[in-house]
């Protein structure tokens, strides 16, 4: 396993300086915004100067990319903002491509026109699941073109809740470019540290062999995200899970500080 971090941990709009900090702060590979680079996370166009910029300073700072954002709401209930949403994706999966990035990280949405990662009641409908699943199949299209994986985050807002729901929308899609992208935190909300703990157990059993990318952040037993570490996800147990499922990508965290991340690489390098 790799050590990462999302890039957008840290300030900046110059990639070669974001991911000079990437490497100082202990980690190996980052999950790249193209905010990073001074521009909109999901752009109408990505100019081959930023393209250059950005494989320069991975190039020189000693930083891989794992994967580039490029999360929209895919169950937006406005087919307009969801059209919009995967003509932009276009535009990054491309950007991936140039970069030799293996990995493009999407949203599967919620019915809350405000926030994707807001729940809505209307996220159990049938209807939600159907636009979604018309979004990846357009997307996945695009990713098999160009040659890129797309991964997919179960979360407890948005229409993908599950290692389960992953593993349907895959074996529905019947594509190799989906993958999960798995975030112990994001699988459930208010538990005990015994319940946390067999809910991610579970879910690495279900999404093993699917699995492109973990996530690490941490979740208080009232709700609250926390910083890997600080709440009640068993990190150790974790990561032996993943190793036991012969995961072998890159671990990133995020929902961190800047000042945090330094203490956090070395939490997780221990573990790994």
């Amino acid at each position: 396993m790799r050590l990462g971090i999302f890039a957008k941990t840290f300030p900046g709009t110059e990639p070669a300086a974001v991911l000079a900090v990437v490497r100082q702060a202990g980690y190996d590979t980052t999950q790249f915004n193209l905010a990073c680079a001074g521009l909109p996370s999901m752009p109408d166009v990505v100019p081959a100067e930023a393209i250059a910029s950005i494989r320069a300073a991975a190039q020189s700072g000693g930083v891989s990319l794992a994967a580039l954002s490029g999360t929209y709401n895919m169950a937006h209930p406005d087919k307009a903002v969801r059209d919009d949403g995967i003509r932009r994706l276009a535009v990054v999966i491309e950007a991936a491509a140039a970069l030799e990035i293996p990995l493009v990280t999407l949203c599967t949405g919620s019915r809350n026109a405000a926030d994707q990662w807001a729940y809505h009641p209307d996220n159990t409908m049938p209807a939600a699941w159907s636009d979604m699943a018309a979004g990846m199949e357009k997307a996945l299209a695009l990713a098999g073109d160009a040659g890129v994986d797309l991964g997919i985050e179960p979360e407890q807002a948005n229409i993908v809740t599950s290692a389960k729901d992953a593993t349907r929308l895959i074996a529905e899609m019947g594509s190799r470019h989906l993958k999960i992208v798995l975030d112990p935190a994001n699988l459930f909300e208010h538990a005990t540290p015994d319940e946390a703990r067999a809910i991610v157990a579970a879910a690495i059993d279900k999404a093993a062999g699917h699995i492109a990318m973990a996530h690490a952040k941490d979740r208080f037993g009232d709700g609250r995200f926390a910083t890997a570490g600080q709440g009640i996800v068993d990190f150790p147990d974790f990561v032996a899970r993943l190793k036991a499922a012969d995961f072998d990508g890159s671990l990133v965290s995020h929902g961190l500080s800047a000042d945090e991340a330094p203490h956090v690489a070395a939490f997780l390098r221990g573990l790994l």
